[in-house]
């Protein structure tokens, strides 16, 4: 096909995707010649201030469909390849196109110029009904092999022909977090340093380990569902102070909040005599899959309507408290309620 999506919640990972395709379809081409690539800016949303330019040729016509770099991108589709067997345009950020351009783009789609290859990159906002119906159509749709940390680790591992002892593995995964990204580096880091075939142990790969990566909603539930309080605070502290290129900025209390009342109140629906087995949960939480539907069960046996009641209250009075309600520093508020929602998973998982 003439064009190719690049999926990919991370962008180190999709970015490390699209640099893959576009060196294969290139096939050896002098990419002076045959390569253009090209980022969409941001649409400017209601009521938001125009972006001053320094220079009137970057700014865009009053009313006009084309900005400047869409314009550019047109003449890179429509131009054939010169010197070159093959063109490659890259567009980043599809996700900023007007619905203007999306008709325009869709039409290419439709009818591709002979030689041009197309690689539309996800991000930006959410892309037009008539490019999505396009890119259905038309293209394929790729994607980084694997995003989860532990499965990029061992991909990496495997291209750099390097081992590590369980121990390092486990290590690197729950350090890392939800910021597979910085997989890759880590292991050129490390092939570069002990060299191939190398087996390392966790005292080897520990130093070059960095900061720690962020955590998601799920470890920090299912540490409060273990009654591990130790855990689930050093997992609250990971969410509300690291960032990654998939999370740019740390999370607020309050982003913790919602995760946390959405956490109980898929637990307040299994409250019922009816919901006995993983399958009936399944149903009771619209999942498609039972599997995953065994640990919330446990989770809402185990505390029992009491426990749940009390912890519904503890969310309440956050939720006041993050508001104003007792004058303690929102960080304060949220690492007190993780700390009692943990310790009463404790005491239920005691009884």
């Amino acid at each position: 096909m003439s064009v190719t999506l690049v999926q990919g919640a991370d962008p180190v990972l999709r970015d490390r995707e699209v640099q893959r395709l576009v060196d294969e379809l290139l096939g050896g081409e002098e990419r002076s010649f045959a390569l253009d690539d090209h980022t969409l800016a941001s649409r400017r949303r209601a009521g938001e201030a125009a972006v001053e330019a320094d220079d009137e040729d970057d700014r865009a016509a009053e009313g006009s469909v084309e900005l400047p770099a869409f314009a550019a991108l047109i003449t890179a589709l429509q131009s054939p390849p010169f010197m070159t067997s093959t063109r490659v345009v890259v567009v980043r950020d599809i996700g900023n196109v007007t619905a203007e351009q999306a008709q325009w783009l869709a039409a290419w789609l439709a009818e591709p110029l002979d030689g041009v290859h197309l690689v539309l990159v996800a991000g930006g906002g959410r892309v037009p009904a008539a490019l999505d119906k396009a890119v259905k159509a038309n293209a394929r749709i790729v994607g980084p092999g694997a995003e989860q940390t532990a499965d990029v680790l061992e991909h990496e591992l495997a291209g750099a022909h390097l081992k590590l002892a369980p121990a390092a593995s486990k290590q690197i995964a729950a350090h890392f977090g939800e910021d597979a990204g910085r997989v890759p580096e880590l292991v050129e880091l490390l092939r570069a340093t002990y060299g191939d075939e190398s087996t390392l142990t966790l005292d080897d790969v520990e130093a070059y380990l960095g900061e720690q990566g962020t955590a998601g909603r799920f470890d920090l539930t299912n540490a409060i569902d273990r009654g591990d309080v130790g855990a689930a605070l050093g997992t609250l502290h990971r969410m509300l102070t690291s960032s990654s290129a998939a999370q740019p900025k740390p999370l607020h209390p309050m982003q913790v909040m919602a995760s946390l009342v959405f956490h109980y109140m898929r637990l307040l629906r299994l409250d019922d005599p009816s919901v006995v087995t993983k399958e009936h949960a399944a149903a009771a939480l619209g999942m498609k899959s039972a599997g995953g539907a065994r640990f919330p069960l446990e989770s809402a046996k185990r505390l029992g309507t009491d426990g749940l009641r009390d912890a519904v209250r503890l969310l309440a009075q956050a939720e006041l408290d993050l508001r104003g309600a007792s004058g303690l520093d929102d960080r304060v508020v949220i690492e007190v309620l993780v700390a009692r929602l943990a310790a009463a998973s404790r005491r239920s998982t005691r009884r």
